[in-house]
């Protein structure tokens, strides 16, 4: 069994909450006793990503302190009543693999060494480190089937691409980088220093555009998502993911990005969570169950 060993903490700035997020964390539709799992990992995930994101360490120290995190979640010590001591706990309470936990380790790590990403598969991958386990932990802790994980990887992918895409100002002033693919900037006669201009040029636009439209292929597939969810809760979660993401991308087909933030509202939220989680009601109560029945509890619940 591990044992907490006492070291100076870590320096972690602080960074987001679950509230800051462009997308729900741990809502309602999640059943109560995952919540605080999902809770914790999202803790997790954070303290690890505003360590890759801090302005005031250098390259080398984020490698460090995010090679601690893989160490302590792994290894045989962990720091007592730590973010990694929580996680260690939650993962061993659901049987989930650390992988999940791993590999946005890695993709930070991947951060802090690079601050550009060369071409569109090289933007898959990482997302394949930073966003898609994501999605396959919730598979995992609902105790989903993993042939949900092609959609659930394509919507988490779509996710964060937008996300790149509603930050790409923000992430090249303050982190000096850019998550656009180069190839396809270098194509439009562009340089990165497009993303200090105030308005995008029409070159730009090709680019963004060319990025959403790869984005609506990937949410195209997700959209098979939320039908091959047993547990009710999650399909409607996913549901109101997939529309708040189509909403985005349509908000970023249709405005500047570099001109001010484009961003979605509280009403967005509103108007994409009753209608997503509705129509996942309705289908569910017209079509009748299909497959096992889901379970209302498990080995943690």
């Amino acid at each position: 069994m591990p044992q907490p060993i006492e070291k100076p903490p870590v320096e972690r700035p602080p960074g987001k909450t679950a509230r800051d997020e462009n997308f729900p964390v741990g809502s309602w539709l999640i059943e109560a006793r995952l919540r605080p799992h999902v809770m914790t990992y999202y803790r997790f995930a954070r303290a690890a990503d505003d360590i890759a994101d801090s302005p005031d360490l250098a390259p080398a120290d984020k490698l460090v302190q995010l090679s601690s995190f893989e160490e302590e979640l792994i290894g045989d010590v962990v720091q007592d009543e730590s973010v990694i001591a929580a996680m260690r706990a939650s993962l061993a309470a659901t049987a989930i693999a650390p992988e999940r936990c791993l590999d946005l380790l890695y993709a930070f790590m991947q951060d802090a060494r690079k601050s550009r990403r060369e071409s569109w598969d090289e933007l898959m991958d990482y997302c394949r480190l930073s966003a898609n386990p994501v999605g396959r932990y919730l598979l995992d802790l609902h105790q989903e089937s993993p042939k949900a994980y092609p959609a659930s990887d394509a919507l988490c992918s779509a996710l964060q691409i937008l996300n790149h895409l509603q930050d790409s100002a923000e992430d090249f002033e303050q982190l000096n980088r850019v998550y656009l693919p180069m190839d396809w900037l270098i194509a439009e006669g562009l340089t990165e220093d497009i993303l200090n201009a105030k308005s995008m040029p029409v070159s730009m636009r090709r680019v963004v555009d060319r990025c959403l439209d790869a984005v609506d292929l990937l949410l195209e597939e997700a959209a098979l998502l939320p039908a091959q969810l047993k547990n009710r809760g999650l399909a409607m979660e996913a549901a109101v993911i997939l529309r708040l993401a189509l909403r985005l991308s349509g908000r970023l087909r249709n405005r500047d990005l570099l001109a001010s933030k484009v961003a979605l509202h509280k009403l967005d939220f509103i108007d994409c969570g009753l209608r997503g989680a509705l129509g996942v009601f309705f289908r569910r109560l017209l079509s009748g169950p299909k497959g096992p029945p889901v379970k209302e509890a498990g080995p943690y619940g």
